[in-house]
Order: structure tokens, then C-alpha cells, then sequence
């Protein structure tokens, strides 16, 4: 079933002039300094842009990349597993549930166009007559497993990296693959190499990401994707969710939705993820998910979504455009190149809503709380590979993972060829969002641009492709709806612990005053009561409020925070403390009063240490 890739989309991106020189007078921590001198020039200039490495047309399915030339172009095709069988636990161990056998909500004409690849994966819940997968108990015994193997041989080292505890206590744990002289985090980003996060089952009824992860990190340090190594790091989350994973529903335990919860970081699960993330740094991180086949397109269109992936990357408000770039010609483009080599089928990611009026479709989210987007405002690129999976049990599962897999190893190999491309652009694009604080316009809040969209849907009881044109919402061209200019800082009351200790979870300096003080600030005002504001097609609603801003002299009281946007996390700041932000603090009642909060507006003098 495969389709022709869809022309190349010109990248999202908000360029604005550049900043004008200022004189810092803050009395800062160590912490800051080198931020601060990175923001103070006149300008950042534009590197040249790599140029693209597209696979030769027709290119058979390839080997991986020579360990001698990471830069160097390599087809992007999908690289051979090797099958390794284990021992597996009996049916129905405990740490997952048990599925149950599902109808397709198709036919046998559907089914024949999704035909397992000739390639037989293998853990222990692919196991043949398993009614459930992996269990969570077998997830630790695998990492666990080849954690002490690497320490036996000359290879790779890995390590098991405990991320934290779900809500009902069960371990939430990482497989960090690398051959730097040890797998701490210092000595990690002192070698200079990008290190790829990979992350699955953030759904706990989403299992084809979690087993396809078990496969990649078992071929990272045995098998065919060892060579990769040579040149980047490699971060394994297979299970994300695991109370999610074990009662089988889509939440954590206490029905949070994790996918949307990478800026508020109110579970535990999602300030695990936070943590690798923040001590590690990945470059590019891929959550790996699972669609529903209908998802009410059968409904309202009489036909299902059919492809073997939808694919998307950071679409939100301030992605520097040089991330958008990298995201959609380094990792997109090969992906899609490597599913099509596969015989699998890629489109956009796209959704539409549950109200049976609403024909509308979207591509995925362009709010600040998914791991791609917030992974986009943290300078990675941030990608979502979602395989066609939920609702459907058990069926099709090889083939799904197999999507997975070739997936993952086309990103692995992208990865590989642009290491050193990637290198400079994260160092470039900290420089200029540093130097974009106290002048530049930023975007509060943006939307999608309404399109129509010929859709390619398949009929469930033929089988053929149908061809639908809707109305369609494009998160690839953001439309500004808010915008003012980007603060020095931001001022924090000291009733604001909560948001402070979130704000620092992600990665962001956050520093106490210790002597009063004063600042030029500029406070919110309401201006219209709040209201939920209807999200996308397939999204929930917005809290949204209107601020009118009041600039003066604001007091400093000593135990306030004071957060610093002439940095390179200063769009994740932006999003997580304006309050008419989607997703923002105080929408989401992690700051109670909008006079918790202050944007600074000149380079404070302060006396400072860093908030603990």
C-alpha cells in the first residue's frame, strides 16, 4: 500500500530582526554568565544550511552507514533485525493486561493490504500464544538484561537509568547506549556526540512502540545498529506509562493524559521524562504512539485511516526555524524514504474531532505540552511516529512493529549522517534564542491555517483507497494570533515554589532574590473573563484568557523567583509563564493570581543565587 510521499511543506518559522545591543548589569550566579554573553551581540549570524542528502531514487535496501564517515550521504532505506529469541514469561504475568481478541472494524479485503513482514520479531510479548505483551516486570528484565551483557564485552556500554516511579509505584527506567568512557551525564555531553532519546507507550493501550524499542535497544548493543554508536548516543524509554500499560487504558492512573503533560509536568511519569531530557539533552527525540484505525472517520466519511504511519514533528509557536528545517529535510524526509523502501505507507498526522457535525481534520496539536513541541522549544527535533494500532488488539502487531523499527533505524542513521550538522545547530540556534530576550517579538498564542486537503482514506470493505477532500487545519503555516515583545525575565512571586520547581525540572535557570530590589516590569491585568476556548479538530478545549499589560516599577521582595529568558530555554519560559499562552501556568492554576507574575522588561540589578 504504498503512496507517493506528499510535496515538501516550506518549514514553520517566525523570523524576526535582530535583538539591539544591551549593557548587563545583573548581578548573576555563575550559572548565567556564559548565557548571558551569548546574548549580547548585535546579532547571531545565519550559518549556511547544510545541504540535503537525499537517497538515490530507487536505492535497494541498504546497510548501515560506515563508522569512518558519519557526515557522509547513506540511503535511507530500512535496516535488517536480527532475531534473537529469549525465554519468555507465561501468559498473562503480571504488569500488563491481558488482551482480548479483537474484531476489525473492517474486512477481509483491508486486512490482505497489511500482510506481516517477511521479518519475525521477537520478545517476550511477541512470544507466539501470548495473550498479552511485554509485561512491565519483563520490560526491567530485558534492559536489566543487556545492561550486564555490555559490561561483559569491548562494546557499547549501557546503562539502566532510573527515571523515577509511576503513580502506583512501578519503576520507570531508561537504557542509555553509548561508547563515551562512562554513562554519566557529564561525561556523556562532553563527547560531543548528539544523543537520540527514543520513547515509547506514553498511551498504555499503544503497545507496538514498547516491543519495537525492545528490539532496537537489543540491536543497538548486538546486532546490526552497533555501528551507529560510533557516532551518537542512544536513549531507550520503552514504556513510559506503565500503570497505563497494565490496566490496558490510554491515562496514567489518575487519567492524565501524558502525551500533553511535557510542560505542566504534573505527573510523575512525565517529570520522568523531563529528567533524561534535561540531564542528557538529546538532540532529536521521537515519542513513538499508536493511531485508531477509525477514529470517526468511518462515521463521517464512510471510510478508515490506512496508512502504516503518520508522521509529524514540532508544529507550535517559536520552534527556532532552523529546528523546523532539520526536522523536516534531516528526519521527515528519510523516514518517509525508508517506510516507502519497507512497502509501508506514511502521511502527516492528523485527527478529527468526536462531534459527528464537524468534518473538520488537523494535523496534530500546535499547543506547548506534547514531547515533540515542547522538545522543538527546547532546540531538538521532536518527532512523532504514530503506527495504526489502537482498537486493534493484537492484530496486525508484527507488521506494526516493523513500521517502528524501520522507522526508528531511518532516524538512527539520519542522525549518524548529520552529527556533526546537528552539533552546530544546536550550539547556533542557544545562541539566537538568547538573543532574542528584551527586543524581539515573540508569538503568544498562534493557530492553524484552514485548508482543503484531498485525503486518502480506505473503503472497509474493499479494501481500495478513497479519496476524500475536507476541510483541513494545517499546523505546518502558523497563523500569530498574539504577540508582544519578548521580556528579560520573568518575575515570580515567592507563593510561586510550585512553578518554579516545574520550571527548573525542565531545564530552565531559575534563580531567588536575596536583597530587595526593584525592576522595570510590566504586570497583567484581566481584561475578559476566562473562558475554555474549543481546541483543534480532535483536541480538547483551551483555558484562555485576555491580559492587558501595565508597565512600572515593580518591587523585588527577597524570596521571589526570577527567571531569565536571554537563555536558550527562553521560549519554554515564554510558553509556561505568559498567561494567555495555551497551555501556560496559569491557565492551568500552577500559578493562582496573575500578579504572581511580572515581566521584566530591562536586565534587572539584583542580588541573586540559585533557587533550590
Amino acid at each position: 500500500m504504498t503512496r507517493p510521499a506528499r510535496p515538501s511543506t516550506e518549514a514553520t518559522g517566525m523570523t524576526a530582526a535582530a535583538p539591539r545591543r544591551r549593557r548587563v548589569l545583573l548581578v548573576l550566579p555563575a550559572l548565567l554568565v556564559p548565557l548571558l554573553l551569548a546574548a549580547c551581540g548585535t546579532s547571531v549570524p545565519l550559518p549556511e544550511w547544510p545541504a540535503a542528502t537525499p537517497a538515490p531514487p530507487g536505492a535497494a535496501t541498504p546497510a548501515l552507514p560506515a563508522a569512518s564517515s558519519p557526515a557522509s550521504p547513506q540511503p535511507n532505506g530500512p535496516v535488517p533485525v536480527q532475531v534473537t529469541p529469549i525465554s519468555s514469561a507465561p501468559s498473562g504475568a503480571s504488569g500488563v493486561a491481558t488482551v482480548a481478541p479483537v474484531t476489525a472494524p473492517y474486512g477481509p479485503a483491508v486486512a490482505a493490504r497489511f500482510p506481516d513482514p517477511a521479518i519475525v520479531y521477537s520478545t517476550p510479548g511477541l512470544a507466539a500464544g501470548r495473550s498479552s505483551f511485554t509485561t512491565n516486570a519483563e520490560v526491567a528484565t530485558w534492559l536489566h538484561g543487556l545492561a550486564r551483557q555490555s559490561a561483559q564485552g569491548a562494546g557499547p556500554s549501557a546503562a539502566v537509568l532510573p527515571l523515577g516511579v509511576s503513580q502506583r509505584g512501578a519503576p520507570i527506567e531508561a537504557l542509555l547506549v553509548t561508547r563515551a568512557s562512562s554513562t554519566d551525564p557529564a561525561t556523556v555531553l562532553a563527547a560531543a556526540r548528539p544523543t537520540v532519546l527514543l520513547i515509547a507507550q506514553q498511551r498504555g493501550d499503544a503497545p507496538a512502540g514498547c516491543e519495537a524499542l525492545l528490539v532496537v535497544a537489543r540491536e543497538l548493543l548486538q546486532g546490526l545498529l552497533r555501528p551507529t554508536l560510533e557516532h551518537i548516543n542512544v536513549i531507550v524509554v520503552p514504556r513510559a506509562n506503565p500503570d497505563g500499560a497494565a490496566a490496558g487504558t490510554s491515562t496514567t492512573a489518575d487519567g492524565s493524559d501524558l502525551r500533553h503533560d511535557h510542560l505542566l509536568l504534573g505527573t510523575p511519569e512525565a517529570q520522568a521524562l523531563a529528567q533524561v531530557a534535561r540531564e542528557y539533552r538529546p538532540m532529536v527525540v521521537v515519542d513513538l504512539e499508536e493511531y485508531p484505525v477509525d477514529g470517526g472517520f468511518l462515521r463521517k466519511f464512510g471510510a478508515i485511516r490506512g496508512d502504516d504511519a503518520l508522521l509529524q514533528y514540532a508544529t507550535t509557536a517559536n520552534v527556532p526555524e532552523f529546528v523546523t528545517k532539520a526536522a523536516e529535510e534531516w528526519f521527515r524526509r528519510p523516514v518517509v524514504a525508508a517506510l516507502k523502501a519497507a512497502s509501508l505507507s506514511s502521511d502527516w498526522y492528523y485527527s478529527t474531532s468526536a462531534d459527528p457535525a464537524n468534518l473538520r481534520v488537523a494535523m496534530g496539536s500546535i499547543r506547548p505540552d506534547s514531547e515533540r513541541n515542547v522538545e522543538g522549544l527546547e532546540n531538538a527535533v521532536g518527532l512523532m511516529i504514530a503506527t495504526r494500532g489502537v482498537g486493534l488488539g493484537r492484530l496486525h502487531i508484527q507488521r506494526r512493529v516493523h513500521t517502528d523499527v524501520t522507522a526508528v533505524t531511518a532516524v538512527l542513521n539520519a542522525t549518524v549522517r548529520r552529527a556533526n550538522d546537528l552539533v552546530q545547530l544546536r550550539s547556533y540556534v542557544e545562541r539566537a534564542v538568547s538573543a532574542k530576550a528584551c527586543s524581539e517579538d515573540t508569538v503568544i498564542d498562534a493557530a492553524t491555517t484552514p485548508m482543503r486537503h484531498d485525503l486518502t482514506l480506505l473503503d472497509p470493505n474493499t479494501g481500495l483507497d478513497r479519496t476524500v477532500t475536507v476541510d483541513w487545519d494545517s499546523a505546518l503555516q502558523l497563523r500569530p494570533l498574539r504577540s508582544r515583545i519578548r521580556p528579560c525575565g520573568y518575575l515570580l512571586s515567592a507563593a510561586s515554589a510550585t512553578a518554579a520547581g516545574r520550571l527548573r525540572m525542565l531545564g530552565l535557570p531559575v534563580m531567588q532574590v536575596t536583597e530587595p530590589g526593584t525592576v522595570l516590569g510590566e504586570s497583567y491585568r484581566p481584561s475578559a473573563p476566562a473562558q475554555a476556548a474549543p481546541g483543534a479538530a480532535g483536541t480538547g478545549a483551551a483555558p484562555v484568557i485576555a491580559v492587558n499589560l501595565v508597565r512600572g516599577a515593580v518591587d523585588a521582595a527577597v524570596g521571589s523567583y526570577y527567571v531569565p529568558v536571554n537563555q536558550p530555554l527562553g521560549s519554554v519560559a515564554v510558553a509556561a509563564l505568559e498567561p494567555d499562552s495555551p497551555s501556560s501556568y496559569f491557565a492551568n492554576h500552577l500559578l493562582g493570581d496573575l500578579r504572581s507574575t511580572t515581566r521584566v522588561m530591562t536586565v534587572p540589578t539584583l542580588a541573586l543565587q540559585d533557587a533550590r
